[in-house]
């Protein structure tokens, strides 16, 4: 994987040493993969660090667009690209749309006309032709580490099918984080 310098790591040093969340998302104009990481910016680092887990987003572009990505999005965990979509690939995450398109994202606020055109808004006021990885590549959850141990894998079936974050922090021992902007009630 490249780092937002440009910086080549290996994969598997990431998951090497340490327990790690690995979210692999579609492209970096997808509005859904947008709204996805925007909650996972809200995973506060004290959490990850109480349960020693490394929250990684991996994309599937060039590295100039991960510093951007992660200004727009608020993401200040680590992320890195697979510009080739070899990890994709080898993790067995599909092209194309599936079928099954009832799987709705909790973490996805727009709705898809809206989430659509302003996807398209960002692709026309960026550079020519630059989709930011390729727009059919899925994407897919894991936790992996320390070593060679894959303790889950979710791959996503299409755009709206990300695994909730709670049920990802949960399997991997980490604190789960209240996305609604409502307080919680909390019975006494």
């Amino acid at each position: 994987v490249v780092d937002a310098d440009g910086g080549s790591v290996p994969f598997q040093a990431l998951y090497g040493e340490q327990k790690a969340i690995v979210v692999f998302v579609r492209n970096f104009l997808c509005y859904t993969c947008k709204e996805y990481v925007e909650d996972l910016a809200k995973v506060p680092k004290a959490f990850l660090q109480e349960a020693n887990v490394r929250l990684i987003v991996i994309g599937q572009s060039s590295y100039h667009h991960i510093k951007p990505f992660c200004s727009l999005t608020g993401y200040t965990h680590e992320m890195y690209v697979d510009p080739q979509r070899e990890i994709y690939k080898r993790l067995g995450m599909k092209r194309g749309e599936g079928n099954d398109v009832s799987v709705q994202s909790p973490h996805v606020k727009s709705n898809t006309l809206l989430g659509s055109i302003r996807s398209m808004w960002r692709a026309m006021t960026g550079p020519a032709f630059d989709f930011q990885g390729d727009p059919a590549q899925q994407g897919g959850a894991l936790i992996l580490g320390p070593g060679n141990e894959v303790h889950f894998l979710h791959l996503d079936k299409n755009r709206m099918d990300h695994i909730p974050i709670n049920t990802v922090l949960q399997l991997a021992g980490v604190k789960t984080v209240n996305f609604t902007n409502q307080p919680q009630i909390i019975d006494i």
